[in-house]
């Protein structure tokens, strides 16, 4: 295979469209939603050992909707584990994570990305997070045992910009890495111009008001730019729209329905069940990557995994 060759080489797999929190920019009412249909543990198997027979997935995320309300969690993620030579990581809002991260470790999780678009309780909340005590000792359970623990934190203008150096504080202060997301225009924020964007720009200005900030880098087919202050802290900024990543992109999106997803900005998921040439298929996900940058899409984040 050729170097320069761009394959799926990332999966995210989205166990269930349930989530027990409304967050603003995925929620248009604010209130959670409960699936009460749940693939069963096999078929999402068979599904990714479909997929890894075509291309080189070295990564895997489990993700949802919340992925700790898909019961089957624990054992897919063992079976994943025995299976494949993936590691496996997940994506949640870490309501769950205090009493489920030791289990899914000895499972063979390796990292865990926790959603935290606030430090302020009230800021938390508004943004349509529940039980924040449980989310914030969740996050320093899931550390303490060895986990990876990344932090993203979306920011929408007007809501929770200002918790932008509280939750930088924060995360230096237990030493776990951070990353700011800008704003996606998807689902009910599809076409709003994105006006209620947070650049990278206006979050280095807020941060560099009171730190000397470094840039260092993008690694390859990463979403994240890093960033360095004086005590050597890292952290990073997701910045799809000014700080475009798609050029190298090589994640891929299967949903509980068991389509696959090459491109957010492309709404057109390709079922892998009535697929007789899962390679063509692929094939196809992969000419739906944007060359440059993400433009907007109606797909509902929680459906296709965060």
């Amino acid at each position: 295979m050729a170097a320069d060759t761009r394959v799926f080489r990332k999966l995210r797999v989205s166990l269930t469209r349930s989530c027990n929190f409304g967050c603003t920019y995925c929620a248009r009412d604010g209130k959670p939603v409960i699936d009460t249909i749940e693939t069963p543990v096999d078929q999402f198997v068979g599904w990714i050992k479909k997929i890894a027979a075509q291309v080189p997935i070295g990564k895997i995320r489990l993700t949802g909707g919340e992925p700790t309300l898909y019961r089957g969690l624990e054992s897919l993620t063992r079976q994943l584990f025995d299976s494949t030579s993936a590691e496996l990581s997940m994506t949640t809002n870490g309501h769950n994570l205090v009493h489920m991260a030791a289990p899914l470790k000895a499972a063979g999780l390796a990292s865990v990305n926790v959603s935290l678009d606030a430090i302020d309780r009230d800021v938390f909340k508004s943004m349509g997070g529940r039980a924040y005590e449980s989310v914030i000792a969740g996050i320093l359970r899931a550390r303490d045992i060895g986990l990876q623990v990344k932090l993203n934190a979306t920011l929408v203008r007007e809501m929770n910009d200002s918790q932008i150096l509280p939750l930088l504080n924060f995360a230096r202060r237990e030493g776990i890495t951070l990353r700011y997301l800008e704003l996606m225009e998807m689902g009910h924020l599809y076409g709003t111009q994105g006006h209620r964007l947070v650049a990278a720009d206006a979050i280095l200005a807020i941060i560099g008001q009171h730190f000397v900030v470094e840039p260092a880098g993008r690694g390859r087919a990463e979403t994240a730019e890093y960033f360095v202050l004086p005590d050597g802290y890292r952290f990073g900024i997701v910045g799809n729209s000014s700080l475009p990543f798609c050029n190298d992109c090589d994640r891929l999106r299967l949903d509980s329905s068991g389509r696959i997803f090459g491109c957010l900005s492309k709404a057109q998921g390709l079922s892998l069940d009535s697929s007789s040439d899962i390679s063509a298929t692929l094939a196809q996900a992969m000419s739906f990557k944007q060359p440059q940058k993400f433009t907007g899409s109606e797909l509902v984040m929680r459906e296709v995994g965060g």
